[in-house]
């Protein structure tokens, strides 16, 4: 028999009663999938009747694009695609930073797809919202009663979380590229700055570093060659190239390789110049670390060790005092 006060729900359910739970759970979100997916439905709407009579171009073939990453796990992003839509409008009008999006994708050497990074929130979402429903039910069932508060803040707690944890997952993808990037760096302006010397010019300096190096740094390289391939002059397609990069020392290499191609200065003294700055740069980032981690290093020596050593010195002497009133 089941009591409600103050948002607390006792029961003692039998086991089979959460097996016909789950069941119904099923049942129902198969209808609501059957139901989205009837024809009454999925009519279309007024900017997708009359939006291709309005292009001036046609639509290029669907042959020829490039097959768009899974939107989720499992196929789930294509199946749940209308729901995951609006729900990907919702979170960019409450939060937005459509912008900032981008930018990480870029640096994360994804394509930027706002509509398909919210997608994933949604599912992350979900995920988490899932979680907390049920680590909810795993206290209901040690406990033998239901605090329908404390149901309501997992649900939204545990969404929240799976929302800020894709962001963070993102930022931190960003962040380990440009990390890879940036250790393969002086190494490329090394090869390029050795091409140069032996005669190459600097688009065929970028061919033979691209065809001789592997890693995220060449990737780029590549794709500011085919864009300087494609009719783009070389410092438009760097400027691309440092723009799609967080990292400050590789824009000021980008910046010398288009000023020493403008101005005709030597380009190899540069390109070394660039290799050395960022070697010194990645020594005082180090150098900086061990500072931090020597800080962090006498956390445990205060609070732990220096006492403990303190006691084993001065107990003794307390041991021996008689304290008398």
């Amino acid at each position: 028999m089941n009591a409600m006060a103050g948002g607390v729900v006792e029961f003692a359910a039998a086991p089979w009663s959460w097996a016909g739970a789950a069941i119904g759970l099923i049942l129902l979100s198969g209808l609501a999938l059957i139901v989205a997916g009837l024809p009454a439905s999925r009519q279309p709407s007024l900017d997708q009747r009359i939006g291709p009579y309005l292009r001036d171009t046609p639509r290029p073939s669907r042959l020829l694009a490039k097959q768009a990453p899974a939107r989720g796990p499992f196929g789930l992003g294509e199946i749940l695609a209308p729901y995951l839509h609006s729900g990907g409008a919702l979170i960019e009008r409450a939060f937005g930073g459509a912008s900032s999006v981008m930018r990480r994708q870029l640096r994360a050497g994804e394509a930027a797809d706002v509509e398909r990074f919210r997608a994933e929130q949604v599912i992350w979402g979900v995920a988490g919202a899932c979680l907390g429903l049920g680590l909810n039910l795993l206290l209901a069932l040690s406990q033998r009663r239901v605090s329908v508060v404390a149901l309501v803040m997992l649900v939204i707690v545990g969404g929240i979380g799976g929302m800020v944890v894709r962001d963070y997952a993102l930022s931190r993808s960003a962040a380990k590229r440009e990390e890879r990037m940036l250790v393969e760096f002086p190494v490329v302006a090394e090869l390029l700055a050795l091409a140069v010397s032996a005669g190459e010019g600097a688009i065929g300096a970028l061919e033979r570093v691209c065809r001789l190096s592997h890693g995220e740094l060449s990737d780029e390289l590549r794709r500011c060659l085919a864009d300087a391939r494609a009719g783009a002059n070389l410092p438009t397609a760097l400027q691309g190239l440092a723009s799609r990069t967080g990292l400050m020392s590789l824009s000021r290499f980008v910046d010398g390789i288009v000023v020493a191609v403008e101005r005709g200065t030597p380009l190899a003294d540069v390109l070394r110049a660039q290799a050395q700055d960022v070697r010194e740069d990645g020594r005082r980032q180090l150098m900086e670390a061990g500072g931090k981690k020597e800080i962090l290093m006498m956390i445990p020596v205060v609070f732990l060790i220096l006492p403990v050593t303190i006691l084993f010195a001065v107990y003794p002497g307390f041991s021996l005092l008689n304290f008398t009133i």
